[in-house]
């Protein structure tokens, strides 16, 4: 009774479900199970059968491709209140990508069935997630145009341009932490650490930014921006 309890307080707060009464909340939660998962645990992999949809409750949880060399490339980093796999839910076809877990998490899960026989009886709540899946497409054209159309450096200096805009003015500047180590960075930027290292590098000797192992202190905000504008 806690635990559906403690699910319905969760479901609550997530945007999929917002609108729907306390007695749906309740009858939705019912049907919802709560699962762990430790940092790095695959949740699927890309071409799994879709068994059902995600709710994440705590931690974050990341959605990546992979090639057949082993290279990845993050699609994205979901942390709470987001889901993972709309839409296989829908179409019936297997999980389009992988997921893991950044760092320790708690996922709500709900079956397909369960979630399509819910849907039936609210449809907001299926157009509610097709927003979310054409948030999503964008985010994936931008990455798709970002991959075909700019360097490493112009997509490195456009990450820190906007990690710069939620950073910590000092006296030596904009100090914020990359979200991730460099080879997190590389997948996704789409590359290899090597290149995003050293590419961090050649901005240090530029004067624009200063770098301590995940530790960036942005030099010159206005100079990275005038690299972006002249594509540099």
């Amino acid at each position: 009774m806690a635990e559906q309890t403690s699910i319905v307080t969760s479901l609550a707060a997530v945007p999929l479900f917002s609108g729907l009464s306390p007695e749906e909340l309740r009858l939705l939660a019912a049907r919802f199970v709560r699962k762990r998962y430790s940092q790095g645990e695959l949740l699927f992999s890309e071409g799994d059968a879709c068994r059902g949809l995600h709710i994440i409750d705590s931690g974050r949880l990341r959605i990546f491709k992979s090639s057949p060399s082993g290279r990845e490339q993050v699609l994205a980093v979901e942390g709470p209140g987001g889901s993972v796999a709309e839409l296989p839910v829908f179409d019936g076809g297997p999980y389009p990508a992988s997921v893991s877990a950044v760092e320790d998490a708690q996922v709500l899960f709900i079956s397909r069935p369960d979630l399509r026989n819910f849907c039936l009886e609210h449809p907001e709540v299926a157009l509610k997630m097709l927003a979310v899946v054409g948030a999503r497409l964008r985010r994936l054209v931008g990455i798709i145009e970002e991959l075909s159309f700019t360097t490493v450096r112009q997509r490195l200096v456009s990450a820190l341009v906007r990690l710069a805009q939620t950073g910590r003015r000092s006296e030596r500047g904009i100090e914020f932490e990359l979200p991730g180590t460099h080879q997190e960075m590389a997948h996704q930027l789409g590359t290899v650490r090597e290149l995003v290292s050293r590419n961090l590098m050649r901005l240090q000797a530029e004067g624009l930014i200063h770098v301590e192992a995940r530790s960036i202190v942005v030099l010159d905000l206005h100079g990275l921006t005038a690299l972006l504008e002249s594509g540099s």
